[in-house]
């Protein structure tokens, strides 16, 4: 099913990795659980896609004050990580946000606005076989202010010359559709795989 896109004439198309260009969510679930069952924690499925666009750090952080523990950030982190990775060959491409690359692919410029690091994002497109097509890479590290916060969205415009209201950006949770909305962008809304 191609998604349908807001009227307007756009000059560059943003996307969002994780749930958006990757249908990597559930994976990135996995993968949490794994990583956490260690210290005991639960992070539930419902409570994994609320928190949709949040930085790992962020995530790790509340789910030990939730749990009253003091699991180690960047250990955690590095941990998900590896598991995500390691599930890389089960990963697909959401099929309406492919059409969409495909049949715009060399006629607008493309970058990809993500809160995950840039191994992460770089390996989900190697793994569709899509880093090819992306311009620019905008990922975590690369700005300040994670979204809601327009500054990712802003730095991609900048990088492919494109004024903010000229691009199109393609999300999947509330708080990167408010950080385009707040860079002055118009968004398509990506349905999570329950929606899907």
């Amino acid at each position: 099913m191609l998604l349908p896109l807001p009227p307007g004439e756009f000059r560059a198309y943003l996307f969002d990795c994780d749930g958006t260009i990757a249908d990597s969510m559930p994976l990135h679930h996995l993968a949490w659980v794994e990583a956490l069952k260690e210290w005991d924690c639960n992070f539930s499925e419902d409570l994994f896609y609320a928190w949709g666009g949040r930085p790992v750090a962020d995530i790790i952080v509340e789910l030990n004050e939730r749990h009253g523990l003091a699991m180690p950030i960047e250990a955690v982190a590095a941990r998900q990580e590896t598991l995500y990775q390691e599930s890389l060959p089960r990963l697909t491409a959401v099929p309406g946000v492919l059409r969409h690359i495909e049949d715009a692919h060399g006629r607008v410029p493309f970058a990809v606005v993500s809160g995950s690091t840039r191994e992460s994002v770089t390996a989900s497109l190697d793994a569709l076989g899509l880093t090819g097509k992306f311009d620019a890479l905008v990922c975590a590290g690369d700005y300040a202010r994670a979204k809601p916060d327009p500054e990712g969205f802003l730095l991609a415009a900048r990088l492919l010359g494109v004024s903010p209201e000229s691009c199109l950006v393609f999300e999947d949770t509330d708080l990167g559709v408010a950080a385009a909305t707040a860079a002055g962008m118009a968004a398509v809304r990506v349905p999570s795989p329950r929606q899907r």
